[in-house]
């Protein structure tokens, strides 16, 4: 239990702040979903213009510190990969 204002508020800021992270994450998760689930069914256009979407998010995700740069870097790369993958098989 916090012992004086400060600490009060500091647990406020962290509440406030752990409910939009999560909802960050949450969106993050949501739209790579979206691209795997394209890929799977065999979908080029629709996993391209889902990953067009997922792109920005990861993004943002690192700008607004609920991903480390490398994590976002990886997931990004390995999606394209796959997009990339299910275009030339369909060519």
């Amino acid at each position: 239990m916090a012992n004086n204002r400060s600490a009060e508020k500091r647990i406020r800021q962290t509440e406030k702040r752990t409910i939009a992270n999560r909802a960050r994450i949450g969106r993050i998760r949501t739209f790579v979903k979206k691209v795997e689930s394209a890929v799977a069914a065999g979908d080029y256009q629709l996993a391209k213009t889902a990953f067009a979407d997922a792109e920005p998010e990861l993004r943002q995700g690192v700008t607004k510190g609920v991903l480390k740069m490398n994590t976002a870097a990886r997931k990004i790369s390995r999606l394209s990969a796959r997009v990339k993958a299910l275009g030339t098989a369909q060519a």
